[in-house]
């Protein structure tokens, strides 16, 4: 599991959008460089076909299909799959991982609450069998008590079904304490890389990232810092 980090408009999201293949759909493109998935070079695929390779989008903010049910949100994710006993399988997973689903397969999504749809964002995603699942944000707009267990729930799917996760989170402690490495950008860079143990000591980021730990920082210390950038030296 790989987290990256970072403010609003570092890249993050723009960063997933390039490797699903989203991007184009915005009119956007990969101009430099290529990007590579099991060796396979996927950036001039459509995002169909990278679905098939077995990477599988949930964006920000959820974005479930609201008029349809539970049940058929979660039919949405195997829409490529024709393994019948593979479907059922991963269905029964599904309501295995968020046991509250199964009491709502027949509501429409729209009426879930937060933190339910992104119980459903993710299980979607699990129907397409997918290798790697790229999260976006997914502590947007929850609970702390909701962030825990759903951060739970991402690490027993890495580790149970052996699923690469790239996540993109601006809730750094909790990304950190599921992540085994980070990558931290800003301004459209990668300012700092490593294991998860070796960010979480760097004295920036405790700073900036993880709530500080020491004297707390004025706002000319703040900019100070921007024009400082220690690790871009």
């Amino acid at each position: 599991m790989i987290c990256i980090l970072g403010p609003n408009g570092a890249g993050k999201s723009t960063t997933l959008k390039a490797i699903s293949g989203l991007l184009a759909t915005e009119e956007g493109e990969v101009t430099d460089g290529a990007i590579e998935f099991e060796e396979q070079r996927i950036d001039k695929l459509l995002p169909e076909d990278i679905v098939r390779r077995g990477i599988f989008q949930v964006m920000e903010g959820r974005r479930v299909f609201e008029d349809l049910t539970v049940d058929e949100n979660i039919t949405m994710g195997g829409f490529i799959r024709r393994d019948r006993a593979g479907l059922k399988r991963d269905r029964d997973l599904c309501f295995d991982y968020f046991p509250q689903l199964k009491a709502l397969r027949g509501k429409l999504a729209g009426y879930l609450s937060g933190g339910e749809q992104q119980m459903l964002a993710i299980s979607r995603a699990l129907m397409a069998r997918p290798r790697c699942i790229l999260l976006d944000e997914p502590s947007l707009g929850l609970s702390p008590k909701l962030v825990q267990e759903i951060f739970g729930i991402i690490k027993r799917i890495n580790e149970q079904e052996k699923t690469t996760i790239l996540l993109v989170e601006q809730n750094a402690n909790q990304a950190l304490a599921i992540a085994h490495f980070a990558y931290l950008m800003e301004g459209g860079r990668v300012v700092l890389e490593g294991d998860t143990e070796k960010v979480k000591n760097n004295e920036d980021v405790k700073e900036f990232y993880l709530g500080g730990a020491g004297e707390k920082k004025n706002y000319k210390a703040v900019k100070s810092y921007r024009r400082r950038k220690r690790w871009l030296s």
